[in-house]
This record gives structure tokens, C-alpha cells and sequence, in this order.
């Protein structure tokens, strides 16, 4: 599964860079995806929708069972 999950991380990516952000996998267990948002994306104020509503929402609809996705540090 985290390869399934890193591939669309990667396709996400792009568009994360184009704003000056980026996401790193840390890790996948029991559903819960765990990344870390970087550049740009640290301290945003839009940080928490575009985990929610870009990545994990994307991750859910391509990968069914991704449960969550959580940003740490």
C-alpha cells in the first residue's frame, strides 16, 4: 500500500512545487497515512484543506482503504 500511496503523492507533487510547497510519505499503518507538508505548505493557513481536501481526498478515491491522512513534523 505505500507504494500505491507514494505513487499518487507524486502526482500531487507538481502542483504542491508549482506553489512553492511539497509533501513527503513518513509513513503508512492501519489505513492512516502520515506525511510531512513542506516548503511553502509549513505555517499556511490553507495547509490543513489541502491535506483534506486535496491529498486525502484524492488518496481515498484512488486508494479505498486510506482511512486518514495526518501532516507531522
Amino acid at each position: 500500500m505505500k507504494e500505491q500511496v507514494q505513487e499518487v503523492l507524486d502526482r500531487i507533487r507538481p502542483q504542491l512545487q508549482a506553489d512553492g510547497g511539497d509533501v513527503a510519505l513518513v509513513d503508512v499503518k492501519d489505513g492512516v497515512v502520515s506525511v510531512q507538508l513542506q516548503g511553502a505548505c509549513v505555517g499556511c493557513p490553507m495547509s490543513t484543506i489541502t491535506l483534506k481536501n486535496g491529498i486525502e481526498r484524492l488518496l481515498k478515491q484512488e486508494i479505498p482503504s486510506v482511512k486518514e491522512v495526518v501532516n507531522v513534523q
